[in-house]
């Protein structure tokens, strides 16, 4: 039997990080670890994580509502509300929110591999060790990713 997973607007697993919210939606468990799904909300005012590079995954985001900077390398992108920003490993890019709302992003991992990471992070901070750019660094080297501003 093929097994379905349907989550409401309340369920997922919630991810506190500082001012930005992970739900994860869809962790790999129903797509064979194809694919993996999150919701991030980010806080007015907030900068994503340190810019970097996957080795091993895509990544997908998808702005629901506010308008997400995204950076890939030297280049800034403004993305309003209904913009895809599609990433693939080697591709140095990071995420902000420069705006008086806060943004809603669908973020996806094909693999599911970097779900994993967010929980780890979760896990780091329940440890009482404080999220820094460092620590990010170093919870990021566990999924083939690493900080980067140069095209892989």
């Amino acid at each position: 039997m093929t097994k379905v997973s349907v989550v409401g607007p309340d369920d997922g697993e919630a991810i506190q990080l500082g001012p930005t919210r992970m739900r994860i939606l869809e962790d790999g468990t129903t797509t064979g670890h194809r694919l993996g799904i999150g919701e991030i909300t980010l806080a007015p005012h907030t900068e994503g994580p340190p810019q970097h590079r996957h080795a091993q995954h895509d990544e997908g985001f998808y702005v629901v509502s506010g308008t997400v900077h995204f950076t890939v390398g030297e280049t800034t992108h403004v993305a309003p509300a209904g913009t895809l920003a599609m990433i693939p490993p080697g591709a140095p890019h990071t995420f902000a929110n420069h705006g008086d709302e806060p943004a809603v992003m669908l973020n996806t991992f094909t693999p599911d591999l970097y779900v994993q990471y967010f929980r780890d992070l979760r896990d780091m901070i329940a440890g009482g060790q404080e999220l820094t750019p460092e620590a990010t660094v170093q919870v990021m080297s566990r999924y083939a990713t690493v900080p980067a501003a140069d095209y892989a």
